[in-house]
């Protein structure tokens, strides 16, 4: 499972078609906002009950986000025992060093610039299922 978190429709979109174009069959979550995010991770909110044995492969984060930013949703992720393993990729329209920067020192695993043209955006995200989906060995889910 992939969980997206993207406010923007056009970009939601594209990600989608890109993640379908490529293949990429995965079932996507896609939260909206920070705070669906983290209800959909920690169980809590309109996931209340969901079974947290199900975690994601890996989150495409955004940074500019409604509600809590993708920053402090990194944040609490990498403070949160059950969470603190799961691969992060920011994913963004930022090109800021500091959101670079300050991703990074938060424990993301990847920061992504996402570009403009969708055949570029395309092959990114190719290059990124691939990578996160089927070379990287993510860690066990931590049980509590």
């Amino acid at each position: 499972m992939i969980l997206l978190v993207e406010d923007n429709p056009d970009d939601e979109a594209l990600t989608l078609r890109a993640l379908k174009k490529n293949n990429i069959l995965n079932e996507v979550v896609v939260a909206r906002d920070g705070a669906e995010a983290l209800d959909f991770l920690f169980g809590t909110g309109a996931y209340a009950g969901r079974d947290l044995k199900i975690m994601p492969e890996v989150i495409l984060l955004d940074i500019n986000l409604p509600k809590i930013n993708g920053l402090e949703v990194l944040k609490k992720i990498r403070a949160n025992e059950r969470t603190r393993l799961l691969p992060v990729v920011i994913l963004t329209t930022s090109n800021e060093e500091q959101d670079k920067l300050k991703s990074y020192t938060l424990g993301a695993n990847s920061f992504i610039r996402k570009p403009v043209d969708f055949q570029q955006f395309s092959e990114a995200i190719r290059q990124l299922g691939v990578y996160w989906l089927v070379l990287n060995q993510a860690p066990p889910v931590v049980q509590r």
